[in-house]
């Protein structure tokens, strides 16, 4: 098993070939699709936006197996995320969990406009939203486009939560045997920034 700085690293090495369009679309055969049919190794947890744009096994350049991913819009918490990166961290063994935003996020948007408007928004969408709400709150006294200060608030929002809340991480990020952070993916040219 490796560590969470060489998880994070291994990412990193990915995104570059993404990047450079020099991919190896490693662990996608048939196989590796039998060496991990009875058990599964993955050495990061992905938390991202469900948006089709920033698919975490395309743009890290990993495979079958390497990534533990959860995707629902806007990355927000909810008791069956938490308990997927959980499950991942104390059974799976993984080392490293990073939350994905990505410029123009549609939940972020969404939100700050029920903000300003003081709008609701239909169906399940309502809790999405609430969910980037505070945010939205922390972005707005920033300088500079809100979206996108939104979005890393957001980001930074979870992080924050996933390393003090819940007593399976921050046991783990106290002793140094998890690390979590977040990035921000931009959509135009595809560069990864490191924010929290």
């Amino acid at each position: 098993m490796i560590n969470g700085d060489q998880a994070l690293q291994k990412l990193l090495e990915g995104h570059q070939r993404y990047l450079a369009e020099q991919q190896t679309h490693p662990h996608q055969t048939a196989r590796r699709r039998g060496e991990i049919a009875q058990h599964q190794n993955p050495f990061a947890v992905i938390l991202g936006c469900a948006d089709s744009r920033v698919p975490p096994e395309i743009i890290f350049d990993q495979g079958l197996g390497d990534l533990f991913v959860i995707r629902l819009a806007g990355h927000v918490l909810n008791d069956a995320v938490l308990g997927s990166v959980e499950y991942a961290v104390e059974r799976l063994g993984v080392s490293l969990v990073l939350v994905l935003g990505h410029e123009s996020c549609g939940a972020v948007t969404a939100a700050i406009r029920a903000v300003e408007q003081g709008s609701s928004v239909p169906g399940h969408i309502g809790s999405l939203v609430d969910a980037i709400k505070p945010a939205v709150a922390r972005a707005k006294t920033q300088p500079g486009d809100l979206i996108d200060n939104t979005v890393r608030a957001n980001v930074t929002m979870i992080v924050e939560q996933l390393k003090t809340s819940l007593p399976l991480l921050s046991v783990r990020v106290q002793s140094g045997s998890l690390k979590v952070i977040g990035a921000r993916s931009d959509l135009d040219d595809g560069m990864l920034d490191i924010i929290a």
